[in-house]
């Protein structure tokens, strides 16, 4: 059934004890982790697009997925242009018969390794308007910590790329420790709030519909970061 998304299962009932240290340590440190074979194309035919349509502001829709969420973005931000990312050639590709509303042209969808493309428009000195980390996986074991994007090493790039930069979980502790991350790098306060779509029309991804759906709280951390 499409409402019996269960709640996320944790041993953790606040954020992690190791987060600080750990996010300290990827602040100090550099991240050497060689890029994969196929990200430099994958950037580059990205980056042709977005600049074949006229550069506009960018949006970057990290972890897309079936690429509803990036159909979205780009609908609601026409003057925009939304790059999609998904490590997942075969979500990307599938069929789109879902999407009934009319086709955005300013946006494109990539296979790639997040962590390699983060790096990458960091290097090439390129800044997103807007960000999105959409229900990522909350890796909710108390082992699980350096698995989740805040406590990740490349997540000092995700920071210094600035914009307006969205989270979003249907596991309060994942914001909580975001929302925190950001903070310790960055010096800026985000906002953290329960977040609750309108009605299921309103929601971004799958999962949030199912999430809502299924009567998970929903919540997410937004927060106005300066590219460094």
């Amino acid at each position: 059934m499409f409402a019996n998304s269960r709640t996320v299962g944790s041993a953790q009932t606040g954020p992690h004890d190791k987060l600080a240290e750990l996010v300290n340590r990827h602040r100090d440190a550099i991240f050497r982790k060689p890029l994969a074979a196929y990200s430099a194309g994958a950037f580059d035919a990205a980056i042709a697009a977005w600049r074949s349509a006229g550069a506009a502001p960018l949006i970057i829709d990290a972890g897309c997925g079936v690429g509803e969420s990036t159909l979205r973005l780009a609908s609601t931000f026409p003057d925009h242009f939304v790059i999609g990312i998904d490590q997942s050639e075969s979500r990307i590709v599938r069929g789109k018969d879902w999407w009934d509303g009319e086709w955005p042209e300013n946006f494109v969808w990539v296979r790639a390794d997040l962590v390699d493309f983060w790096r990458q428009l960091h290097d090439a000195g390129i800044r997103p308007a807007r960000h999105y980390i959409l229900y990522p996986n909350p890796w909710p074991k108390i082992g699980q910590l350096a698995r989740r994007w805040h406590a990740h090493a490349v997540f000092p790039t995700v920071v210094a790329l600035g914009g307006v930069l969205e989270c979003r979980s249907n596991w309060d502790i994942y914001i909580e420790e975001f929302a925190l991350a950001v903070e310790w790098l960055s010096g800026v306060h985000p906002e953290v709030e329960a977040w609750v779509p309108e009605d299921s029309a309103a929601t971004m991804t799958p999962f949030e519909r199912k999430y809502l759906a299924s009567g998970h709280t929903l919540h997410r951390c937004v927060v106005t970061l300066a590219p460094r």
